[in-house]
């Protein structure tokens, strides 16, 4: 569907001669990529050097032989043992990680008694 009341334009997309389906196509001076010469080709290959390793060795970077799970579990150790309490804040997120659970429990308790009271206090203040 097109515009009826519309001009035709001079350069449609099937103005030029049609072909039956299954036709050979019409051969075209198509424009295609440069191949590139032996010394471009040469230049692109990258090269890999360095001494051979064996799967799954030891990289090059690593001073010990421990395997991946251990170092892990080496590097968990370490941040756990830093102290990490530095500032206002720092200080009140360690109080909060010591804390246990009935602690945490019973300061939530504290806040939800408060919060009521509050609302208690300000119903009473509007005469409800």
């Amino acid at each position: 569907m097109g515009n009826l009341c519309g001009k035709q334009s001079k350069s449609e997309n099937f103005s030029g001669e049609g072909r039956v389906l299954g036709a050979a196509p019409i051969p075209a001076a198509a424009p295609r990529a440069p191949v590139p010469s032996e010394q471009q080709r040469q230049k692109a290959v990258p090269k890999v050097g360095g001494p051979a390793r064996t799967l799954g060795g030891s990289s090059v970077g690593e001073t010990r032989g421990d395997d991946p799970k251990a170092a892990a579990a080496r590097a968990a150790e370490e941040r756990a043992n830093r102290a990490t309490a530095t500032g206002k804040l720092g200080k009140q997120l360690e109080a909060q990680r010591k804390q246990t659970r009935t602690a945490t429990l019973e300061q939530v308790s504290q806040e939800n008694r408060a919060q009521r009271d509050a609302d208690a206090g300000m119903e009473a203040r509007n005469w409800n």
